[in-house]
């Protein structure tokens, strides 16, 4: 069995689940300066394991081209480079365990100095005390920015701390969404209920975590539906945050209506804004629109909003701005 942290990926290597494959391609990635991501995973229908997957280098495949009218306000950093470094593996069913059958560790792009290999997004984590200092500062009202960069001054700069801004938000809005009480989100579902009694057109969606507990949230009224029926060819979705404590990206989706008026065709609060969460709005919003798709939709640069847009807007996608 692999001694985790200690070997390099090698044909023959044996693994006891796919998860301790996983944790040992993890560990690899942030000593040798790559980021990781899971290719794919093929799992049985008989019994429900995992038959064999692959892991990658995060610079795999490239980036899918837009049509030729594809316009952008500003160009993103091209992040795929078709990189063949990876590690495959099947299951042995006699023997019980993982063996890897394919391994290629030569990359084609440049790998990250030492010095910041614990800022690679697979690396990046927030340990115990990180966790209580954040959650001290914000209950003393400072704002995730300012505690970001006090944080980051202490121990000498930000290529120092283990976590970036974006991560601090998203400890606290997770943070925040356990903490929600059962007496808001049964107000929230008691307004759902009451609107659908006024008009069955609207539509709502929750999504929970394995605890059951309430994640993202998207709604859309009977005029909402109308609207995007006729003027839904254009969609620009954007998120901000409220001004209260709770900082939970507030999302809408808008276009024009035949007078130039802006028109809205759903809204979302949300856990996060994770590439997860922005995949479930996406599909959730064309769901609750007949699986129209839009032409064209304008964003923000958001790298994870970009991702899951790429993956839901496949087939219709003309632009991203």
């Amino acid at each position: 069995m692999a001694e985790l942290n200690k070997e390099d990926p090698q044909i023959g290597l044996r693994f006891k689940s796919a998860d301790e494959a996983w944790q040992f391609w993890l560990a690899y990635g942030g000593r040798t300066g790559f980021d990781v991501r899971k290719r794919y995973t093929n799992v049985s229908t008989f019994d429900g394991k995992v038959t064999s997957c692959r892991f990658v280098c995060s610079n795999e495949g490239l980036r899918r081209k837009g049509q030729t009218n594809h316009t952008t306000k500003c160009f993103r950093a091209e992040t795929r480079t078709d990189c063949k470094a990876r590690m495959s593996l099947i299951l042995d069913r006699v023997a019980g365990n993982y063996e890897v059958t394919d391994v290629v560790l030569e990359h084609n792009h440049l790998l990250h100095l030492p010095e910041t290999r614990h800022l690679m997004a697979s690396q990046r984590k927030i340990s115990e005390l990180q966790a209580f200092e954040i959650e001290t500062a914000d209950d003393s009202g400072i704002r995730p920015k300012a505690a970001h960069e006090l944080a980051s001054r202490q121990v000498g700069g930000p290529l120092n701390l283990s976590y970036t801004c974006r991560d601090r938000k998203n400890y606290l809005q997770s943070k925040r969404q356990r903490d929600l009480a059962f007496g808001q989100a049964g107000s929230m579902l008691k307004y759902f209920h009451d609107k659908i009694v006024e008009n069955p057109s609207f539509q709502y969606a929750l999504q929970l975590d394995c605890e059951g507990h309430i994640t993202n949230i998207f709604w859309a009224d009977a005029k909402m539906i109308l609207d995007y029926a006729h003027f839904g060819d254009v969609v620009t979705f954007d998120t901000t945050f409220g001004t209260n404590k709770e900082y939970r990206p507030f999302g809408v989706f808008l276009g024009l209506n035949q007078f130039r008026e802006t028109t809205v065709f759903g809204a979302a609060l949300l856990f996060d804004e994770t590439e997860d969460s922005f995949i479930w709005l996406f599909q959730t919003f064309l769901a609750a629109h007949n699986r129209k798709q839009p032409r064209t939709i304008y964003t923000d640069q958001d790298v994870a909003m970009g991702k899951a847009i790429y993956k839901v807007f496949t087939e219709a996608y003309h632009g991203y701005i």
